[in-house]
């Protein structure tokens, strides 16, 4: 797919409902063999109010990713949250396309933004969370240069989830 007409910037809090709508048509179909459909239904109830909490006119971590003017994806790139890692790490919090839009190389150019951004910060290592058991997004990270790191991390999300960490070198 030609990917010349996908834009990525800041998010505004105009974008929040947008935003909510990927975040909840994405659980929905990239989770849904892996997380409880009843846990995913109850989390998209609180996106609407989550993300127009996040978002506000301060924002500085969170991105909309547009196909023309509207959002097919949201990211967020920011400083890691682990305690384990040293000021050269950034890290990509969570990157989700509306399903419409997967396997068009989106997601690909998204990692670059987020890869340069980094870069632009003067950060020489990216590192991400996924699930364990989404082997898609651990086969689209490892094709974007991630390689599991031996982190991990129990999430619960109705039931508890394995989470492993990937880095790579940008």
């Amino acid at each position: 797919m030609n990917t010349t007409d996908i834009t990525i910037r800041l998010a505004s809090p105009s974008d929040s409902p947008d935003m909510a709508e990927v975040h909840m048509r994405s659980w929905e179909v990239a989770y849904k063999d892996i997380i409880p459909m009843d846990y995913i239904k109850e989390k998209n109830t609180t996106r609407p109010a989550l993300w127009q909490r996040i978002i506000t006119e301060e924002n500085t971590t969170q991105y909309v990713i547009q196909k023309g003017a509207k959002t097919i994806g949201i990211m967020s790139v920011a400083p890691p949250q682990d305690d384990d890692v040293g000021e050269d790490f950034y890290e990509l919090h969570g990157i989700y396309l509306h399903p419409d839009y997967y396997r068009q190389g989106i997601g690909s150019k998204a990692m670059d933004f987020a890869f340069e951004k980094a870069r632009s910060l003067g950060k020489t290592i990216m590192t991400v969370w996924v699930f364990a058991e989404n082997a898609s997004s651990i086969k689209f990270y490892e094709k974007c240069g991630f390689i599991a790191d031996g982190k991990t991390k129990i999430i619960n999300c109705s039931k508890e989830m394995q989470c492993i960490r990937m880095r790579r070198k940008i």
